[in-house]
């Protein structure tokens, strides 16, 4: 088997794995065209900063030791299989970045053999494409949950960013799904990476040339739908990982259903609404100072699919509404659905000088469309004469279809210009 077929099967099996995120595209060259969006590999992600970069994103190889239920790539599942050797990934990543196709590179793999002979393998593509190639841009592998602490800590040394898939939110979910796993066998090398990386960043303020360790941080993914655990559950597992092993971030993947076995749900599409739920609830956590308890309970263990996380509190504390938006403190604007962490702060810095009213809200960019029901302006509303909280939630519900089913026109549509 040749490399790009090799590329073709472990790219496609690479995209369950959504810590990298791809343009979706397949869009080939044409004779006399310029350019190709080939879905071999090639997936975009996002830095800090806003920036678009590529990367080439595969597995080393699908072959795989375990029989994870959930998991396309499972020792019992017939599929086509292929590994890429270390020098294969190697030459294949300076050449796509010889070529600027991609700006780094997202390895991962399955079980082969053993989870250390896998590291052994993924420690020799960082080690030669640095050491010897030396390549400086962006890597991001897995580390392999039972895998030796000295090959992930040396591994740690040559990686921007280092990530161990939890997968399923709690430990009976495992055992039914992928027995071979266990919660401590993820957590343990997880809190491992988190304290050599607070050792390494302490070492770098006292010497100049200390080593970094996995400098981008770590993150996760878990697995939305595969079984019966709530988003209460999903929610506060991952407030305790943020909190307890400082990820960078938390990925959610709705379920695909790839497999009949029976410890699975049977579902007709993978939950993408509870999915995007998650990350609007999973944003609030990191950037907002909402905590898990705050957001659902054991009353209501699940989010509204019908409307976003902060919408969904302000309506169940309908009591702390109105707010008057020239008094209220920073903290308390940013829980009014509609404004942003961006928008809150330049309320805060415009009403130094004047009182705001709806106009100039308007102007700093705030979404009335959801910010109207649950703020005055100088003690006045915008519109609305009950702070009924079933009335509001019907009005947000039909603003929201309203705005999906809006179709936008062209120009040619409605008679060109005058």
């Amino acid at each position: 088997m040749d490399v790009l077929d090799k590329l073709r099967i472990l790219s496609d099996a690479a995209k369950y794995d959504v810590s990298c995120s791809s343009s979706g595209s397949d869009r080939k060259n044409k004779k006399g065209g310029m350019g190709s969006a080939s879905i071999n590999g090639i997936c975009h992600s996002w830095s800090d900063d806003g920036r678009c970069i590529s990367l080439l994103k595969i597995l080393m190889t699908n072959y795989c030791i375990y029989d994870c239920a959930y998991c396309i790539n499972r020792s019992s599942n017939d599929l086509e299989r292929a590994t890429l050797t270390p020098d294969e990934i190697v030459d294949l990543t300076i050449n796509f970045y010889k070529r600027n196709y991609i700006e780094g590179l997202f390895l991962s793999s399955a079980i082969i053999k053993s989870p250390n002979h896998t590291m052994e393998l993924i420690l020799r593509v960082v080690k030669r494409l640095r050491e010897v190639e030396g390549f400086n841009g962006y890597i991001h592998t897995k580390a392999i949950p039972h895998a030796d602490k000295r090959i992930i800590d040396e591994i740690g040394l040559y990686v921007d960013r280092m990530s161990i898939n939890i997968e399923l939110p709690s430990e009976k979910g495992l055992k039914l799904l992928a027995p071979n796993k266990t919660s401590k066998s993820i957590l343990t090398p997880m809190g491992n990476i988190k304290d050599r990386i607070i050792q390494t960043r302490e070492e770098k303020k006292k010497f100049k040339y200390a080593n970094s360790f996995v400098p981008g941080g770590q993150s996760t993914q878990l697995i939305v739908g595969a079984t019966d655990d709530n988003d209460l559950k999903i929610l506060k597992l991952t407030e305790g990982l943020y909190d307890g092993y400082n990820l960078k971030r938390v990925y959610y993947s709705a379920f695909v259903p790839v497999s009949k076995s029976p410890n699975l749900p049977i579902i007709d599409s993978p939950p993408v609404i509870r999915e995007n739920r998650l990350y609007q609830a999973d944003w609030l956590l990191r950037y907002y100072n909402f905590k898990a308890d705050e957001l659902l309970s054991d009353k209501n263990p699940d989010f509204d699919l019908l409307l976003d996380p902060k919408c969904d509190w302000a309506l169940r504390n309908i009591e702390h509404f109105p707010v008057e938006i020239n008094r209220a403190d920073y903290n308390m604007l940013l829980r009014v659905p509609g404004i942003g962490v961006k928008s809150a702060r330049r309320i805060v810095a415009a009403r130094k000088f004047r009182n705001l009213d709806f106009y100039n809200l308007k102007k700093l960019n705030i979404v009335l469309k959801r910010a109207k029901y649950f703020i005055t302006c100088s003690g006045k509303h915008y519109g609305i004469s009950s702070m009924n909280s079933d009335i509001i939630r019907d009005k947000l519900i039909y603003a929201t279809n309203r705005n999906q089913n809006e179709k936008q026109l062209s120009i040619w549509e409605l008679g060109g210009l005058s």
